[in-house]
């Protein structure tokens, strides 16, 4: 079944998202249980050294500059297994589309990192991030978080809990609360907007 905007949209609004399974780029859907998520009404961590990475400004923070870089270097951080062609290609129409977004991270006039994730209401899920640089990726995730709580999100699906996010106040949820905040989150009547907005994490 070939992975369309309106298969996506529909897949996500029920709590369920595609990832290829094999190097033959076949392609599975997953549901996990517990699910994680970032809380956007609580305190978001973020430590004392990356703080003052942010606050230095050392990273240029854009969105939606380069949505096929990001998605590429996402692909190849993980050796092209679960981002196969296929999903690179849909999700780029995702985006064209506007349901899809990138933030990214810059150094020096360079791509230094960045992550991408899709839009449906309130609720935005993560999908993937990467880095070429120190804090890249997360300084990424700041101004995500930022940018989110600034547009009046309900929901930041990270899918599954890793050491990584769970340094930031990432939880685990049982599959039904889930479900539930799923389902208040894409009723809203949310934009992405035109540009980061940023509102203290």
């Amino acid at each position: 079944m070939k992975l369309t905007t309106e298969l996506l949209l529909k897949g996500y609004s029920a709590g369920i998202f595609p990832m290829a399974i094999n190097a033959r780029g076949d392609i599975a859907w997953f549901s996990p249980d517990p699910r994680a998520i970032i809380p956007l009404d609580e305190r978001f961590h973020v430590s004392k050294s990356l703080g003052r990475t942010v606050r230095q400004n050392k990273f240029e923070i854009t969105m939606d500059r380069d949505f096929p870089g990001v998605i590429r270097a996402c692909a190849k951080t993980h050796g092209d297994t679960w981002i196969s062609r296929e999903i690179v290609e849909a999700y780029s129409f995702l985006h064209a589309d506007g349901h899809a977004h990138s933030i990214e991270t810059w150094l020096d006039g360079q791509l230094a990192g960045g992550l991408y994730g899709v839009h449906v209401g309130g609720a935005f899920f993560g999908e993937s991030m990467f880095h070429r640089a120190t804090d890249a990726s997360k300084v990424a995730l700041v101004a995500l978080v930022e940018h989110l709580r600034a547009r009046g999100f309900a929901l930041l699906d990270t899918q599954w809990m890793t050491p990584h996010l769970e340094r930031f106040g990432t939880r685990l949820v049982s599959k039904d609360a889930y479900l539930q905040m799923l389902n208040d989150a894409v009723k809203m009547n949310v934009t992405w907007g035109a540009e980061i907005e940023r509102a203290p994490v």
